[in-house]
C-alpha cells in the first residue's frame, strides 16, 4: 500500500527487494513470546535466522534477548528436522526451566515441508512435566515481521485457552496490543488498571525487555503475561484488539468470540485524539464505566498542546511509513495535528527505494517512521521524527510512548520540536526564540 495525498497509487514491479522496509516473519513472533512469562523462543531453523533476530532486538530493547536454534545445516535440509527439534527442546528445557517454549518456523523450514504440530504432537508421547509447547507458523516469504506478530498472538492464546473446557463468565478484559513498545505497555496496564477490574494484556514485554540492572544473567528475565492470565481468557466481558490489518483467519479475539462466546473488537492503535478517544469509549462499553478521570485531565492536557504547537506544524508535509497498524494510526494523527501525509507507504508491499521514487515532486517537509529512514532523509534533505521499530540508532526508542494521550502528547511534541530545530538551523543567523 502506498498512498499519495488521499490517492492510491500502483508501484512498479521489481524482481528484487531493495533496502526492504520490512522485517522478517519470525521476528515479530518471538517478540511475542518475549512477552510471555517464562517463555523462550525456539527458531526451527538455521542459527542465522536466531542471530538476525536477537541482533535487532537487542539493538532495539538494549536489553540480552535469549533465542534458542534447532540449528538446521545441510543434511537437516535434505532429511529434515524432526531429530533437531526434539534435541533443541530436550536441551532448551533443561537449560532454562521455561514455563513454555514458542517454535517459530523459517523460510528454510517451510519450504522443505516440515510439519512441526505433528512433530510436536509425537515429542509429547511418554514425556510428563513439559513446558506449554505451541507453535507459529511464520515464513519471511509470506508476510512480515508484523504477521509474524499476530500469528504467535494468535498460536498462544488457541494453543492455551482450549485447556479452558467450561469457562466461568467474568468482568474481565482482554486486551491484545500490536507491535509497539515497552513504555506503551506500561501506559496500556495504567489505563486498564484505572478501571480496576482483572484484565489480561498479551503480550507484555514491559518488563522483561526493559528491566532494571541484573546482579547475574538472567536466562528468562521477570516479567511477562502469565500462562494462568492467557488462560483466562476465555472467561473475559469482551476482547479489545489493536490491530485492523490482522489476518481474520488468525485473529485472537475472533478465535475467543468464536470458541468461547467473547466479544470481539478491532480497533486502531490509541494514537491521536480520536483514535484514543474510540479506545477510551471501547473500554467503557465493556466494563459499563465512564472514562476515569484521571485519562479525561489528560485529554484536556492535549487539548492545550495542540493550540500551543498548531502554528509550527499545521501545512507541513509528510512522509509516513512502517507496519499497517502504525501508518493506519499515525496518518490519522498527522491529519489531526494539520499536517499532511503527503506518501504514507506500508512496508508489506514495497521498500525504501520506492518509497524515495515515489517521492519524488511530493515536497515533503519532513519523515517519520523508524531508524531505517536515515536513508530517506538523507537524501531528500529533511529531518526524521523517529518512532516505532526498530531505532537502533538513538538510545530508548523502546521508551518512546506513542499511544494513549500521554504517547500522542509525546508525538507532537517531537514532531514541533524537530520541526522548529530544522529552520532554527536553517536560518542564516540562527533564532533562540520561535
Amino acid at each position: 500500500m502506498i498512498t499519495a495525498g488521499n490517492k492510491l497509487t500502483e508501484t512498479t514491479s521489481f524482481v528484487s527487494t531493495r533496502n526492504a522496509c520490512k522485517l522478517c516473519s519470525p521476528l515479530g513472533a518471538c517478540i511475542v513470546m518475549r512477552g510471555m512469562e517464562g517463555c523462550i523462543p525456539l527458531i526451527h531453523g538455521s542459527q542465522g535466522c536466531s542471530t538476525y533476530i536477537r541482533r535487532y532486538g537487542i539493538s532495539h530493547f538494549r536489553e540480552p534477548i535469549d533465542i534458542a536454534s534447532s540449528n538446521f545445516v545441510e543434511a537437516t535440509a535434505i532429511f529434515g528436522g524432526k531429530e533437531n527439534l526434539f534435541h533443541a527442546l530436550d536441551n532448551v528445557t533443561k537449560q532454562y526451566q521455561p514455563l513454555a517454549i514458542g517454535i517459530t518456523s523459517t523460510c528454510l523450514s517451510e519450504t522443505i515441508g516440515e510439519n512441526v504440530p505433528m512433530y510436536l504432537h509425537e515429542y509429547q508421547i511418554n514425556r510428563t512435566k513439559l513446558p506449554v509447547l505451541f507453535y507459529a507458523s511464520t515464513p519471511s516469504y509470506r508476510g512480515t515481521h508484523i504477521d509474524g506478530y499476530h500469528e504467535a498472538v494468535y498460536a498462544a492464546v488457541e494453543t492455551i485457552t482450549k485447556k479452558n473446557i467450561v469457562p466461568k463468565k467474568t468482568k474481565r478484559i482482554n486486551l491484545i496490543s500490536g507491535f509497539v513498545s515497552s513504555a506503551d505497555l506500561r501506559e496500556l496496564h495504567e489505563i486498564l488498571i484505572s478501571y480496576q477490574i482483572p484484565y489480561t494484556l498479551l503480550p507484555d514485554y514491559s518488563e522483561s525487555l526493559d528491566g532494571g540492572a541484573w546482579e547475574d544473567y538472567q536466562k528468562l528475565p521477570q516479567g511477562g503475561t502469565t500462562i494462568d492470565d492467557i488462560a483466562a481468557m476465555p472467561e473475559a466481558s469482551g476482547t479489545i484488539y489493536l490491530s485492523t490489518s490482522v489476518n481474520s483467519s488468525r485473529n485472537a479475539a475472533l478465535f475467543l468470540r468464536d470458541y468461547f462466546g467473547v466479544p470481539a473488537t478491532n480497533i486502531n492503535l490509541p494514537v491521536g485524539i480520536e483514535n484514543t478517544d474510540i479506545f477510551f469509549e471501547t473500554l467503557n462499553h465493556i466494563t459499563g464505566q465512564k472514562t476515569p478521570v484521571v485519562w479525561e485531565k489528560h485529554r484536556s492536557r492535549l487539548i492545550d498542546a495542540y493550540f500551543d504547537g498548531h502554528k509550527y506544524c499545521s501545512g507541513k508535509r509528510a512522509i509516513l511509513y512502517g507496519d499497517a497498524d502504525f501508518v493506519v494510526a499515525m496518518k490519522l494523527f498527522l491529519e489531526e495535528i494539520g499536517v499532511v501525509p503527503v506518501l504514507a507507504a506500508d512496508g508489506a508491499e514495497m521498500d525504501f527505494a520506492t518509497i524515495l521514487e515515489t517521492s519524488a515532486g511530493l515536497n515533503p517537509d519532513f519523515v517519520i517512521g523508524n531508524s531505517k529512514g536515515v536513508y530517506l532523509s538523507r537524501q531528500l534533505g529533511i529531518p526524521l521524527v523517529r518512532c516505532g521499530f526498530p531505532i537502533h540508532d538513538r538510545i530508548g526508542g523502546h521508551r518512546i510512548l506513542h499511544l494513549g494521550y500521554r504517547g500522542t502528547l509525546n508525538l507532537f511534541e517531537r514532531i514541533c520540536n524537530t520541526l522548529m530545530e530544522a529552520k532554527q538551523n536553517a536560518a542564516p543567523s540562527g533564532w533562540t526564540y520561535i
